[in-house]
């Protein structure tokens, strides 16, 4: 059975630790939910984007952690 992982990445590509323990999942939906839950803490931690793996092939990305104008989301929370 495929294993699905995230590669964390600064914007250059290199390759840093996520501020949240990454896991290993089961399909490609658990882990595109996980990423949804968590993207904003590995965000601030130091990730700009992610890889999606499945078993050592890379099925997308990179894929940006940021927010596409966080100006905007914080006006949308006030």
């Amino acid at each position: 059975m495929a294993a699905w992982t995230w590669r964390f990445e600064k914007a250059d590509g290199t390759q840093v630790e996520p501020a949240v323990p990454p896991e290993e999942f089961p399909t490609q939906g658990d882990a595109e939910s996980w990423i949804g839950e968590n993207w904003k803490a590995l965000a601030e931690g130091g990730a700009d984007q992610v890889r999606l793996l499945e078993d050592t092939t890379e099925i997308y990305g990179p894929m940006s952690l940021h927010a596409e104008s966080e100006a905007d989301a914080e006006s949308e929370e006030a």
